[in-house]
């Protein structure tokens, strides 16, 4: 179980690995982002990036999966009062596999809830040649491994 106290500032690790399947981008597309280039392969083929691509909050929605798998379910997460900012500098397409960069920027206890901490973290969703293809800075809250009585 992870703690406040383990997201220590500086801190940088990288973990995951999930591929995008064409049959997601479309279905995501048509449900939320139901532009050509989302939703349909041929037109996509002549759009401006050569291909179906994943909709930026389908690149976050699995970026949130990434997190949840490999660090928020084996943590005191408390949830988050945010996000600051997201990027998508890349398109991901069907194939793709992403992984997640995470670099603890800030860790501090909050005044008013002082039994949570508050982290600020800088995200890179990364595909498979190591390019970014989203960029977050979130908050987020968790319990603190010894909370003051």
């Amino acid at each position: 179980m992870r703690y406040w106290e383990d997201f220590e500032p500086g801190r940088v690790e990288t973990f995951g690995a999930y591929t995008v399947t064409e049959d997601e981008i479309v279905a995501f597309g048509r449900a939320y982002d139901p532009l050509p280039f989302h939703v349909d392969p041929e037109a996509a083929a002549d759009g401006p990036y050569g291909g179906l691509t994943a909709p930026g909050l389908l690149t976050c929605a699995i970026f949130m999966r990434i997190l949840v798998d490999n660090v928020l379910s084996q943590s005191a997460s408390m949830g988050s009062p945010g996000v600051d900012s997201v990027r998508w500098p890349r398109p991901v397409f069907a194939g793709d596999t992403l992984s997640v960069r995470q670099e603890t920027m800030e860790a501090r206890v909050l005044n008013s809830r002082p039994e949570l901490g508050l982290v600020k973290n800088r995200f890179i969703v990364l595909n498979q040649d190591g390019e970014a293809v989203a960029e977050l800075a979130s908050n987020a809250l968790f319990r603190r491994r010894t909370a003051p009585a």
